[in-house]
């Protein structure tokens, strides 16, 4: 079908790309965003809302420059950290693990093991740098290619919605 038919362009004009699930609020995505400029100033490829192998999603995943992976759990409010306590389990799937939250939530709430990030939705900075874990040789393959895909069917979705590509 050519590219200027009526039927594929008006489709694809309006669609806008859309990274979030509908269950993070306004303040989680700020954290969020806060926290990837600050990972992309660090040379770091963020990936979003990932599906890890024991179904856990994690809200962001970092791709260090040095080969690190980092998971990053965001919590807007002391609630948030209180009611969801599903973060040890991402703790097999990355280098380092650590916590995003705002500058208002008690930073002595978060666990002392782990990494602190505070963030607003235009910067972040490390209050408490995460420990280094180091994930083994065949789960770091095992989770580089399911990143892998997971990122490319994503972008081959927001490309073309219809396509039928995996959501890993």
């Amino acid at each position: 079908m050519a590219a200027d038919s009526p039927s594929t362009s008006s489709a694809l004009e309006t669609s806008e790309p859309d990274l979030t699930d509908g269950r993070q609020s306004e303040r989680a995505l700020a954290i969020r965003r806060g926290t990837a400029r600050m990972l992309a100033h660090e040379g770091a490829a963020c990936l979003f809302e990932a599906t890890l192998a024991n179904g856990r999603r994690a809200d962001i995943v970092a791709l260090m420059p040095d080969g690190t992976i980092t998971i990053i759990e965001v919590k807007s409010s002391l609630a948030d950290l209180r009611a969801d306590m599903k973060w040890p389990d991402y703790i097999d799937f990355c280098d380092r693990f650590t916590f995003a939250t705002g500058p208002d939530v008690p930073a002595d709430a978060f666990p002392q093991t782990e990494g602190l990030i505070i963030a607003d939705g235009y910067g972040a900075h490390t209050l408490r740098a995460p420990r280094l874990i180091k994930l083994h040789a065949s789960r770091r393959k095992a989770l580089m290619l399911r990143l892998a895909r997971h990122a490319m069917g994503r972008l081959h979705r927001l490309d073309d919605p219809a396509s039928g590509a995996p959501d890993v």
